[in-house]
């Protein structure tokens, strides 16, 4: 049988495919997913390629791997390895074991550790050497900097603060408990219709904001999962890996729908990366707890300042 010149036998994509995923990486405005999609507007653009992202990019990682003891996305900067860790941060007691112990051996083996802002008081406030980032005072200053009824003044600075320390909404509760009922049904009606049912949740619940979020069943139910049995944190990380297209486009539609909440979240990814790579030590090795959803993002960014895309030039940390 002649060889196909299109396969890569390290791929399992074909060289189109691979291509293809090329293009979306490089894409960094709707505009450009316009011209990738052929579709008839942004709306119909961003759509059509996160489900072609999507695809690609399952086929493209395969299944989740169960091998690694402390799951990561791993970026080089100058020699030495930048991990990035997405945790659920729920605060179960199962994921609080499994990250002290992990970070324990990390401390002794001399490597610097770094989390989201929230996290540090959540798993690791004994631990004087881990280092809290101070991406949520940098997203409130942000907001509480704009001038009242600019564009994107949803969230007032004096509610900031509550919005972190109280980030479900009344309609964020119920779509939850909309969600959990549905997966604590699992059992009796099986895993396809608790999937299908999940799904039909998820198109009346969430709107445009939640796609560039990712919130939604799926990622409820492999978070909840994770949050008791932190093996498999590596299926919940693949989840977002697979369902964000690259930062440019995420944070350019999310600004369309919700300055704000782009802040708050997306944002919040570019931040993290230039504060590791501003405080990074000499370590032999810079490990980052954040939230599942924003570990693409942090990773990311860090890609650009491997490549010296990106620099930490202006970066100043928050007092």
């Amino acid at each position: 049988m002649p060889s196909d010149p299109d396969s890569d036998r390290t791929s399992p994509l074909s060289r189109p495919e691979r291509a293809r995923l090329a293009a979306f990486r490089a894409a960094e405005s709707l505009a450009d997913l316009v011209a990738l999609t052929g579709a008839a507007d942004a709306d119909e653009a961003y759509l059509a390629a996160k489900e072609e992202w999507t695809s690609l990019r399952e086929r493209e990682l395969g299944p989740a791997s169960t091998d690694a003891d402390f799951p990561g996305r791993t970026v080089t900067i100058d020699g030495r390895p930048f991990v990035v860790h997405g945790v659920t941060h729920a605060n179960t007691p199962e994921e609080r074991a499994y990250l002290r112990e992990r970070v324990g051996r990390l401390r002794e083996a001399g490597a610097a550790v770094y989390c989201e802002q929230g996290i540090r008081s959540m798993y690791f406030a004994d631990f004087p050497d881990v280092c809290e980032m101070d991406d949520y005072r940098w997203a409130m200053t942000e907001l509480s900097g704009r001038e009242e009824g600019a564009p994107g003044d949803g969230l007032a600075p004096a509610a900031f603060g509550e919005f972190f320390d109280d980030v479900e909404s009344a309609a964020e509760t119920g779509r939850r408990l909309a969600y959990s009922l549905i997966d604590s049904g699992r059992e009796i009606y099986g895993e396809a219709i608790a999937t299908a049912l999940g799904d039909v949740a998820t198109s009346f619940l969430t709107g445009p904001t939640d796609l560039s979020t990712a919130d939604d069943f799926a990622s409820f139910v492999l978070s909840t999962r994770a949050a008791r049995d932190p093996s498999r944190l590596a299926a919940l990380q693949r989840y977002y890996e697979t369902r964000f297209l690259p930062q440019p486009i995420e944070r350019t539609w999310l600004r369309r729908h919700d300055p704000d909440l782009e802040v708050a979240t997306h944002a919040r990814n570019e931040r993290m990366a230039d504060y590791l790579r501003y405080h990074a030590t000499e370590a032999p090795a810079v490990h980052a707890i954040v939230g599942a959803a924003h570990q693409p993002g942090v990773a990311y960014y860090l890609e650009r300042h491997s490549t010296g895309e990106r620099t930490i030039e202006g970066f100043e940390p928050m007092g």
